[in-house]
């Protein structure tokens, strides 16, 4: 019987951290908000020269209705389906594939916040976790925009 109390509890408390435990709900004012993420670093410090990501987080009736995010190169070009090139060819196919896989990563991250209405529960996708650590930032400095005080 300890034993089954014992993970009884570890299960509570674990749903209680991963709920927030407070029992207090956010709330949010309608409208649209958009937030950019600082220019990504290296754990070192040292910047690979990945950019910045910027979010837009309508709310509607209090929740999450629609999310765009997009990403720029550290001088504010657009990472679009030229992103990758070099001198608008496809110099190095592998490099290409990658970086368009993480481009394609933002409007899913995007999808993904307004299916789940937060952030909980969304994972970086495998290739794109740059990409997952710009959103997140800037969908938290959206939403605490967003708060109802």
């Amino acid at each position: 019987m300890k034993k089954f109390t014992a993970i009884s509890l570890a299960a509570a408390m674990t749903a209680c951290v991963l709920s927030g435990c407070s029992g207090k709900k956010v709330s949010y004012k309608d409208g649209t908000y958009e937030a950019q993420s600082s220019v990504y670093e290296n754990d070192d410090g040292t910047d690979d020269g990945n950019g910045y990501g910027v979010v837009s987080v309508t709310i509607t009736d209090g929740k999450i209705s629609d999310c765009t995010f997009t990403t720029y190169e550290k001088d504010g070009t657009l990472k679009d389906e030229e992103y990758g090139k070099e001198g608008g060819r496809i110099a190095n196919k592998d490099y290409y594939n990658k970086a368009q896989k993480a481009n394609a990563a933002c409007a899913e991250y995007a999808s993904m916040l307004v299916s789940s209405g937060s952030l909980e529960g969304i994972d970086s996708i495998s290739g794109a976790t740059i990409n997952y650590n710009e959103f997140k930032e800037a969908v938290e400095t959206a939403l605490k925009e967003a708060e109802e005080k």
